[in-house]
Order: structure tokens, then sequence, then C-alpha cells
């Protein structure tokens, strides 16, 4: 008989997988940070009850993921290799990746909000409680970030039309 958090982590593995894999952007390293967080989650014991656990769990898999990348990125300082590699823009040919450029650009407190309000679809309140924010903080936050990737859209747009000249 699986508990309430075995259960969570069963039913929502595919959620935590393409989280995992909005950070790392490699298959293994999302599974890693996958474990890790159903580890964490297993092994806690706060674990928040009823609707409180979507974004309690939230919480709990980017901590993990931004765990693995700062390890990943001390690992390839100390090693004198690159540090975090973003998804790279290669034209038009896929109009999600001037979205993902965009959203990589961010630093890291707005990527996590931008990534959880709208490639997980999650409320507010939940964004917040998944990031321990207060509401407010984390609207400010999100339309803040938007504003930024608008930013970026524009000067995109600006380099394209300036490269045609």
């Amino acid at each position: 008989m699986l508990n309430r958090i075995e259960k969570y982590c069963v039913e929502n593995r595919t959620v935590m997988y393409r989280l995992a894999y909005g950070y790392t952007k490699n298959r293994d390293d999302a599974l890693d940070v996958v474990s890790d967080a159903v580890l964490r989650a297993l092994t806690t014991k706060s674990a928040p009850r009823g609707e409180e656990l979507k974004p309690w769990f939230y919480g709990i898999v980017v901590s993990a993921a931004l765990d693995f990348l700062r390890k990943r990125k001390d690992r390839a300082n100390i090693e004198g290799g690159d540090a975090l590699m973003n998804i790279p823009a290669s034209g038009d040919n896929a109009p999600d990746e001037d979205l993902m450029e965009a959203v990589n650009r961010l630093p890291e407190p707005d990527r996590t909000i931008i990534m959880l309000r709208f490639f997980e679809d999650l409320k507010i309140e939940d964004v917040a409680k998944a990031t321990n924010l207060r509401v407010s903080t984390t609207k400010t936050r999100l339309y803040a970030a938007l504003k930024k990737m608008r930013g970026f859209s524009q000067l995109a747009e600006y380099a394209k039309n300036t490269a045609t000249m």
C-alpha cells in the first residue's frame, strides 16, 4: 500500500520530469533531479496535507534542480569547463526556441516563477508557496520577468532588422 507521498510521486512523475528537464536540459540529469526530489519528499517529516502537497512538491523539485545545477557549475569551474548551458537559438525553424531562449536569459528566481506559472500552470498562490515567497512578491517578480522577456524579444527583433539592412 502506497502512502500519499508515494502515490503523488507515481501519479505526477511526468510533471516532475518535465520541470526538472526545464532546468537541466538533459534527460539523465533530469532523472537524477527527480530521484533526488522523491528521496527528499519521502524522507521528510513535515509533508503537508491535501491541496498543499502540490506546491510543496514543486518546491522540492525546484530546490533539487537548483542544487544539481550549482553542483554542476562548481564542478565545471573546478575542471575549467564552461558553466551552465542554455538552449541555443537556431533561427526561425522552431517558434518555441525564441521563448525558451528568453526564459533561459532570465535570472534564476524569475525563471523559476515563469516556469511554474506558465509551463506548469500553477496558480500564483501555489507558485508563491513553492518558492517560499509572499503572493505580492511573486506577482511583482512575475510581471518584472515578463517585462524583461518582452525586452529580450524587442532586442532580437531589432537585431534581425538591422542585420538585413
